[in-house]
């Protein structure tokens, strides 16, 4: 992924709400599982990790990157927000 198209997609995800939060149990598989399955409705997925979650929130951001297979756009604070493109209607067309 290109700085350009990563800057898109900041853009993007800007305006999106959170649609997951880690709390205090961290990264279990049942919110991993869920995660993955919201990618086949949103290519981009904006997640908060809550004050009581004590694992570094890049740390956090790249297991569930790896795990779902998807792309780790950035960390900001405590905000995570990963892309994954649908192969077979894709959303979101990046810049070249």
């Amino acid at each position: 992924m290109t700085s350009k198209q990563r800057a898109y997609l900041m853009r993007l995800a800007s305006n999106l709400n959170p649609i997951f939060q880690v709390g205090k149990s961290s990264l279990t598989p049942e919110v991993t599982n869920a995660i993955g399955e919201a990618f086949n409705n949103n290519e981009l997925i904006k997640i908060s990790v809550l004050k009581n979650c004590f694992d570094d929130p890049r740390a956090i951001g790249e297991m569930v990157a790896e795990r779902t297979h998807s792309q780790l756009v950035q960390v900001i604070g405590k905000k995570i927000v990963l892309y994954k493109p649908n192969k077979d209607k894709p959303k979101i067309e990046l810049p070249k």
